[in-house]
């Protein structure tokens, strides 16, 4: 043997003395006991050997590694002499040096209990009261390799270094406590915030945005303890888009109940009473999916199936005159009155249109038409006539066919499924009953395959669907598409253009002056200029940016899970680069450090099942000072019948079993679950276990749950080998807990670290709960044939196939799941190329590693577990040398091992002579591990602001008392320092920064210039259909202006009688018998635009709408006038500048009151 070691390892063994320890015929625990008494005045170590109790006379022993520089002691290190190299063999001994007992409260009673501990014998009894004793950090060993590529530790720091700094009006809250209240849309004035959430609506009032919050225990519900103060409307049905209406002062909301409710805007709003909603009425049957106010102040709307409505402003305005006790007459009048755009352009049962839902509708001020997205194509209409004018696809070409329901598609698809299943019914007497096993067996797959991908949505035409569209400051159109994809078109239609900034799913857009904003699934905001340059971008939120506003000099940025945040409008910009750094220096004002503990534990079950006493032992005895508990579980249940079945399952979404439901069940007692500890999640994938517990002291703080699972097993498809992991927020920072189970057999290193490189970079966390969402009509009919088939066939589908066979069923079908998984998953990670994993500040890996011992044998091992020369055996681990080597688990940490291996035993013979001593004679071996990494950069770099997540590890032991399998349980306790934002203190100090910084000030000043105009005229007459030439000249001579004309209302003008007040449309929009062409647009400096304005004539006197005549145009006979205003501002203006234009629309034949000014062109 002598051939195969080190020098290194030639010295400890010289170091063993040839004299044979002296043996005592006591059990293991019996001499435990006994000695426990009188052992410290003795100051002796015990050595055992594998069959019997024997008690060495020699010094305590250093359990050190001789390799000193490859693991890091976290308590002060005292001065270690060694008379022999090896430490823990032989006649050892440690010098202490003088001073080092009182300086570091090493005395010999702690040293014999923490070697009791070592053994890890503990019963719950007298042994286990050393765990009552000061627990000091243990050495640890690193594995190299780490810092660099998705191994490097991501970065931290009070104001994110790669982002503008921001005003967090609401935070990111936990997902746990969103219940009912996920918000789903918002939209901005420039004194408000509106936020459409799934039991209403709730408004913030800007003024207020830099308020601290409430805090645990205020009015706030949990979850917006640290949000800006706000207002909630009394509970409604699910709010799915908003729209301000500034012509009105009312916010238009619409529901998942078909409703469409008006908010009033800046009234007074009582803290202890919701407030609550003006007029509303049943506007469709299906959801409310979009909102639009067009140019001429009507509402349009659109639903599920295609459905179009229009909703005439002169209808809603006489509703909202109505009074409250006549609320139910203004519903009834304004729901008689829509305008279903849908039948209007269908002949004959053929339709035009898509049937597919309308999920954005875009009013286009510039040229008074409205968009209508589906998800693959588009319908232009005339806002003025509500004519169809265009139905084209994402590609720009015209399209005019009849879409095909999904109705009728499922109708085919479900004749198909007759008549198959009729046919199989026929041939029942001609089939054998093997053949009909395979026949169904493979039907079933080839359904699961099919409903998975069409239920992921993964049909190749379908990258291009549209999720968002926007009208830019230009007059151009841009939309977006799921695969990242940015169109831009003219107001007629037509693509001009498109481009790929982000391979990315583009969920939102907004616009103001010459910038563009994207918001996309992966979190990222891009700013574009007006022609799709890319500006900037940076990661706005860890979840995906479902929508953007714009109001008060912010860019508001919603994200899935809640939070809100405000960007400046000129940011990326000077005052980023002041305000990040001033808000860095206030970090000592609103960081809080906290500390916790962590118990993870990790158990090869052997497909058994555990008593309470051994589950006391392995867990329910550590965790008295323990707020989380971590249970990785591996071989809960295994066969090929069961894999096969679990594949299947996961392949629709279903995980789990009724044995893994045992498992934690069980070991919730053991935690006293319900009372102390709450069980927060858990993953299955067939074999391999993971499952979470809270202390309920903690959940407060604790929560966004998500879960992964990957598999390695046959085919990388089958889950007797892979790994399950948890990822969750504690005060604010990522954990990642994963338990593995890796390719066994002592040759199979490489395999092994394949396994863990396949889970590190291909887990992708997702929230369990959405698993189901895609073809859930199908589903259980789908999981219920399998399941029959499968546990009906499987015995004579083994027989005749063998396992290879329905194992590559199960990996196909396995197969599917991973699609179905990865395109319903949204990943939160903004660098694409970076797993999930790396992106954690805390990453804890455990399970069933099965790295073995190498180059000793049976009887070797067997002998250095009997006098504990675990230094020695730890250099035989094929986990330290790959670790060391940096191939495997690089960058992680793991405590020194001092306790004998956990493999493999013969189940129900208790002691350390339990070792296999079958005929395959397994050599020992530590499989079982727990590794950890956590934010540090450098060994002794402590917990701040930059370094959030610091850890060590307290106690690593294995629960040498527990037989119920061939693998001993291990648990390991971590002590873990977090430093968090107290976010509602940050916003505060982002407000005092912003009004007390006088080069903020002066930046923000100057956001409020506006490029210099000119109009021709302030007053123009109209008869007759004149169109009058307006002219807007843009004085600067470097600055683009933009300009938008709005109507701030009419008024009729009566003979002898005082002009009547103004009454604005919807919107600020215009009157019927006005047309302004272009209404906004780009003016370049010291250039001139040209806006036709024009009396156009608009009767239509037999217009009936449910048989009641419509009556606006009524009053076209009397003279009116309107006032116009043009609004201008800047490409990156927070301001802007009004022009206001009398225009009269004269019928009587009496002369003009006023003189006309300027320059007429006709």
């Amino acid at each position: 043997m002598d051939e195969h070691l080190e020098e290194d390892d030639r010295t400890v063994l010289a170091g063993l003395t040839d004299a044979p320890p002296h043996k005592k015929a006591y059990s293991y625990s019996q001499q435990l006991r006994t000695e426990s008494s009188t052992s410290y005045k003795r100051h002796q170590i015990r050595k055992h050997s594998l069959d019997e109790t024997e008690i060495l006379s020699s010094q305590p022993s250093n359990d050190y590694s001789s390799d000193e520089e490859d693991f890091y002691p976290y308590s002060t290190t005292t001065s270690i002499n060694t008379t022999a190299s090896g430490g823990g063999c032989g006649s050892c001994r440690m010098g202490i040096a003088s001073g080092s007992m009182s300086d570091h409260h090493e005395d010999y009673h702690l040293n014999l209990s923490q070697k009791i501990n070592d053994l890890g014998l503990g019963d719950g009894g007298a042994l286990d009261e050393s765990r009552d004793l000061p627990q000091l950090p243990l050495p640890e060993f690193m594995a190299a390799g780490g810092g660099v590529g998705m191994f490097k530790v991501p970065i931290r720091a009070a104001v994110h270094p790669a982002r503008p700094s921001c005003l967090e009006l609401r935070p990111h809250p936990l997902r746990e406590t969103q219940g009912g209240k996920f918000l789903r849309t918002i939209v901005c004035t420039e004194t408000q915030l509106w936020a459409g959430q799934e039991s209403g609506v709730r408004v913030w009032n800007l003024s207020d945005a830099y308020l601290p919050g409430t805090g645990i225990g205020g009015r706030a519900r949990r979850g917006d303890e640290d949000a800006a103060p706000f207002h909630e409307a009394v509970n409604t049905s699910p709010t799915i888009c908003m729209k301000v209406d500034l012509g009105s002062k009312l916010i238009w909301s619409g529901h998942k109940d078909g409703k469409i409710r008006s908010w009033k805007m800046d009234q007074n709003y009582s803290i202890d009473a919701p407030f609550k909603e003006g007029l509303s009425w049943q506007a469709h049957r299906g959801p409310v999916l979009s909102l639009a106010v067009s140019s001429y102040g009507d509402l349009w709307t659109g639903s599920e199936g295609g459905f179009i409505k229009v909703w005439p402003w002169e209808s809603i305005e006489k509703s909202l005159s109505l009074s409250a006790e006549e609320r139910r007459m203004a519903a009834l009048l304004v729901e008689r009155s829509s305008i279903d755009l849908r039948s209007q352009v269908t002949v004959n049962g053929v339709c035009n249109i898509s049937s597919s839902d309308v999920k954005c509708l875009l009013s286009d001020n510039v040229r008074a038409k409205i968009w209508a997205a589906g998800s693959l194509s588009f319908s232009l209409w005339d806002a003025r006539t509500r004519e169809l004018l265009k139905v084209f696809n994402m590609d720009g070409q015209i399209e005019n066919r009849v879409d095909m329901s999904s109705v009728q598609e499922q109708a085919v698809d479900d004749e198909m499924n007759v008549k198959f299943v009729a046919k199989s019914k026929k041939e029942k007497s001609q089939s054998s009953f093997l053949q009909r096993s395979r026949n169904a067996i493979m039907g079933a797959a080839d359904a699961v395959r099919r409903v998975a991908t069409r239920g992921a949505g993964a049909f190749v035409e379908d990258t291009k669907r549209t999720e968002a569209i926007v009208l830019a400051e230009d007059g151009m159109i841009w939309c977006g598409c799921s695969n990242g994809l940015l169109v831009q078109w003219d107001g007629n239609g037509n693509r001009l253009q498109e481009m790929n900034r982000l391979s990315n799913s583009v969920l939102c857009f907004c616009t103001h002056g010459s910038r563009i904003w994207v918001g996309y699934a992966s979190g990222m905001v891009q700013v574009l200029d007006i022609e799709g340059n890319l500006i900037a971008g940076w990661v706005a939120h860890n979840g995906p940016v479902i929508k953007l506003v714009i109001g008060n000099g912010y860019i508001f940025s919603l994200a899935s899970h809640g939070g809100i945040r405000g960007w400046n409008i000129s940011s990326p910009g000077p005052i980023d680069s002041i305000l990040g750094p001033a808000l860095a220096e206030k970090k000592d004002t609103y960081m809080r450090f906290k500390n916790i503990k962590i118990l993870v534990g990790t158990w090869n079950v052997g497909q058994g099942r555990a008593t309470h006493d051994a589950l006391m032992s392995w867990l329910g005895s550590a965790v008295k000072d323990v707020d989380i508990v971590v249970v990785g579980l591996q071989e809960v249940e295994m066969g090929a019948g069961f894999l096969a079945m679990s594949a299947a399952k996961e392949t629709v979404g279903l995980e789990g079993s009724s044995v893994g439901q045992w498992w934690q069940d069980h070991i919730g007692k053991a935690l006293d679950e319900g009372s102390t500890f709450e069980r927060t999640g858990s993953r299955q994938l067939a074999a391999l276990l993971i499952a979470i517990w809270v202390r309920k002291a903690l959940r407060t703080h604790v929560g966004d749950l998500d879960v992964g699972a990957v598999a390695c097993g046959l085919g990388r498809a089958i889950g007797n080998k892979g790994g399950v992991g948890l990822r969750l927020r504690v005060y604010d920072r990522i954990m990642c807990f994963v338990n593995c189970h890796f390719a066994a057999h002592l040759e199979a290193v490489n395999r092994r670290n394949a396994d863990f490189n396949h889970i590190f970079r291909t887990m992708t966390f997702t929230r369990s709960t959405n698993l189901l969402q895609g073809a859930a009509g199908m589903l259980p009919y789908l999981f219920l044939s399998c399941s029959l088939v499968f546990s009906t066939y499987l015995f004579w589908l083994l027989y005749y196939s063998g396992f290879p066979w329905i194992l590559s069923i199960a990996a196909g079908v396995s197969s599917s799941s991973q699609m179905l998984r990865g395109t319903n998953a949204v990943p939160i990670k903004p660098d694409e190329g970076k797993p999930d994993l790396a992106e954690a500040d805390l990453i804890i890996f455990t399970g069933d590693f099965n790295y073995r011992l190498f180059g000793i044998t049976y009887d070797e091992a067997r002998d250095f577990v009997s006098q504990r020369c675990f230094d020695w055996l730890r250099e035989k681990d094929q986990l330290r040398a790959e670790m060391k080597a940096g191939k495997v688990f690089q960058g992680m940490r793991e405590a020194l091992i001092r306790f004998p291996p956990t493999y493999k035993f013969e189940k129900g013979k208790p002691g350390l002579g339990g070792y296999d001593s079958g005929e395959k004679k397994r050599i020992p071996a530590w499989c079982d591990r727990v590794l950890y990494r956590d934010n540090r950069g450098t060994q002794t770099e402590g917990c701040s602001v930059e370094c959030p997540v610091v850890a060590s590890i307290v106690q690593y032991e294995a629960r040498m008392d527990v037989t119920e399998s061939d693998h001993k349980p291990v648990r390991c306790k971590l002590n873990v320092d977090i430093a968090h934002v107290d976010r509602s203190v940050r916003r505060q100090e982002f407000g005092k920064i912003l009004k007390s910084n006088g080069e903020i000030r002066a930046c923000l000043e100057a956001l409020c210039f506006v490029p210099e105009t000119t109009i021709n005229i302030d007053q123009i007459v109209l008869q007759n259909q004149d169109n009058y030439s307006l002219k807007i000249t843009n004085k600067s001579g470097e600055d683009l202006a933009f300009f938008q004309i709005l109507c701030e209302g009419q008024f009729t003008i009566k003979e002898d009688k005082p002009a009547s007040d103004y009454c604005p449309r919807g919107s600020l929009g215009f009157p019927r018998w006005l047309e302004v062409t272009p209404a906004a647009g780009m003016i370049k400096p010291d250039e001139v635009a040209e806006i036709s304005v024009r009396h156009e004539e608009f009767y239509k006197l037999d217009e009936r709408v449910d048989g009641i005549p419509q009556s606006w145009w009524s009053e076209d006979t009397r003279d009116k006038e309107v006032i116009l205003l043009v609004v201008v501002k800047g490409g990156c203006s927070t301001k802007t500048k009004t022009h206001r234009i009398s225009v009269w629309h004269r019928f009587s034949g009496s002369s003009c009151r006023i003189d006309q000014k300027g320059n007429n062109s006709r």
